[in-house]
């Protein structure tokens, strides 16, 4: 199994892939999720579902680029904190 830093190199490194919420109202709250898409889709006609599809797309894209954003300052954080730490040792 190659290292961390192999891995960041070669661009095999996924931590958002790994990710899944161990918090209790996960899956509840996703199951409701696919259930109400569903009930949308019996309501709308197919354009207007294709519309609310595209809409969730959309925030879905927005939603990568602030957990994008939320890592890359969590990591800044630490390595700070390394950093200080290391410098005070």
């Amino acid at each position: 199994m190659p290292n961390i830093i192999e891995s960041l190199y070669h661009g095999s490194l996924f931590p958002e892939e790994d990710i899944i919420s161990k918090d209790p109202h996960y899956r509840p709250l996703n199951k409701q999720i696919t259930e109400s898409l569903e009930t949308w889709k019996q309501k709308l006609s197919a354009g207007e579902f294709e519309e609310l599809e595209s809409l969730l797309e959309l925030y879905s894209q927005v939603q990568g680029l602030e957990m994008t954003a939320a890592f890359v300052s969590g990591f800044k954080a630490g390595m700070a904190m390394m950093i200080e730490v290391l410098v005070d040792a």
